[in-house]
C-alpha cells in the first residue's frame, strides 16, 4: 500500500496530510477564515500569501504527527486544478520541489476527485459504480463514478453553486462569512415552513424541467425580495425562520435531484462530498428520502467535508496503485472539468 504526502491549497485552507491507501496517518488544516472574514469573502492574493507563510510548517507538522520520515513516503501529491491560480501554485510548487529533492513520484490531483475520495476515508469498502453529489462553494454536480479517473457529469447547477448561495444569503441577512455554518445553526431555531421559496427548476427546450440540473440564482433573488419586503413592512427580520426556509429549500432541491438520478441510472449508493455535505438539513433530507427507496447514502466525517489534503492523498494513492504519475512540467488550471482528470497523468508504460 502506497504512503502519499499530499498538499491542498486550492482556495483558503493550507492543508497537508499523509495517507496510506485509505488510512489517514496525519491531517493538518490551517484555515484562513479569520483572515478573509473582514473582506466578506476570499481574496485570492491574500490567500496565496497566507499559503506561502504556512506551507513549510504544515508539511513539518504532518510528518511529525504521522511519526514518519521521508524514507517512508512513496509519493508526493498536490491539488493542481481547479481553484485559485496563485493559491494552487504554492502547493504545486512545494510538492514538485519535494518530489525532486527526495526522488519521489509526483501526482497532480483534481480537487473535485479529491472530494469524491473523501468518503473512501471512512468507508474503506466503498467501490464504484456509485453516484457522487458534490456540493461546495464553487461546485454543485451529480457525478456518475465509474472507476478511478472515469467520471460522467449527469447534472449540475446552471448558475450559483449551493455553497455560494449560502454565502450570498448570509450576506443578505448580515450574518457574516462563511454563510453555511451560521445559517445551519440558525435554521435549528427557525421554522422551515415559514416562507415558501422557489427551488429553481431548469426548463427544457421542448417543455418540462431537467431532472438533474439545479439553479440557485432565483432562490437567492427570492430571499432578497423577501428581506426587502419584511424590512419595509415590519422593520425587523425573522432571521431564524428565513434561514430555516432557505436551507430546507436547498436541501429538498438537492435531494430530489440526487434520488431521481440514482434511481434512473440504477445506482444504489449516493456519496456526498464538499463543504455543504456538512449541512444538517441536507443530511436529514437525503437520508430520509433514500431510506424510502432502499438507497445507501454516505457522508464523509465533518472534518473531511471541507477542503483537506487527506482526500487528495487518498485519490493520489489510488492513481499511483494503477501506475499513474504526473510529469514535473504539469501546471495549474483554474478550471478543469472532472471528466478530464486523466490528462493530469502520464500514460502507463
Amino acid at each position: 500500500m502506497a504512503t502519499v504526502l499530499a498538499i491542498e491549497t486550492s482556495c483558503d485552507e493550507t492543508a497537508v496530510a499523509i495517507v496510506k491507501n485509505r488510512k489517514v496517518c496525519s491531517s493538518i488544516v490551517a484555515s484562513q477564515i479569520l483572515v478573509h472574514q473582514q473582506y466578506g469573502g476570499v481574496v485570492p492574493e491574500v490567500a496565496s500569501r497566507q499559503h506561502l507563510e504556512i506551507i513549510n510548517e504544515a508539511i513539518a507538522q504532518a510528518l511529525e504527527q504521522a511519526e514518519l520520515d521521508w524514507g517512508k513516503i512513496d509519493a508526493i501529491a498536490a491539488t493542481c486544478a481547479p481553484g485559485l491560480v496563485g493559491a494552487l501554485l504554492v502547493g504545486l510548487t512545494a510538492a514538485k520541489t519535494l518530489a525532486m529533492v527526495h526522488n519521489k513520484p509526483f501526482l497532480g490531483v483534481h480537487h473535485l476527485e479529491g472530494h469524491i475520495y473523501a468518503t473512501y476515508l471512512s468507508e474503506s469498502t466503498l467501490n464504484p459504480p456509485f453516484l457522487s453529489l458534490l456540493v461546495s462553494g464553487g461546485h454543485t454536480s451529480l457525478i456518475y463514478v465509474k472507476d478511478c479517473g472515469n467520471y460522467e457529469t449527469l447534472g449540475q447547477t446552471r448558475d450559483d453553486a449551493a455553497g455560494e448561495a449560502f454565502d450570498k444569503v448570509a450576506r443578505l441577512l448580515k450574518l457574516g462569512y462563511p454563510g453555511g455554518p451560521v445559517i445551519d445553526k440558525l435554521a435549528q431555531e427557525g421554522n422551515p415552513q415559514a416562507f415558501a421559496l422557489p427551488e429553481g427548476r431548469v426548463s427544457l427546450p421542448g417543455g418540462g424541467f431537467h431532472r438533474y440540473d439545479a439553479s440557485f440564482s432565483g432562490l437567492k433573488t427570492a430571499v432578497l425580495r423577501l428581506v426587502q419586503q419584511l424590512e419595509k413592512d415590519n422593520g425587523q427580520l425573522p432571521v431564524a425562520d428565513i434561514a430555516a426556509s432557505f436551507q430546507d429549500t436547498v436541501a429538498r432541491s438537492l435531494t430530489k435531484r440526487a434520488i431521481a438520478c440514482a434511481l434512473d441510472y440504477g445506482l444504489d449508493t449516493i456519496a456526498i462530498g464538499g463543504g455543504v455535505a456538512a449541512n444538517s438539513g441536507l443530511r436529514k433530507n437525503l437520508q430520509a428520502a433514500a431510506a424510502k427507496h432502499n438507497l445507501r447514502v454516505l457522508f464523509p466525517p465533518l472534518k473531511f467535508c471541507t477542503d483537506n489534503a487527506a482526500m487528495i492523498g487518498c485519490a493520489a494513492a489510488d492513481h499511483l496503485s494503477r501506475g499513474h504519475t504526473s510529469p514535473l512540467t504539469l501546471g495549474v488550471e483554474s478550471r478543469l472539468g472532472l471528466t478530464q482528470v486523466m490528462k493530469l497523468y502520464q500514460p502507463v508504460e
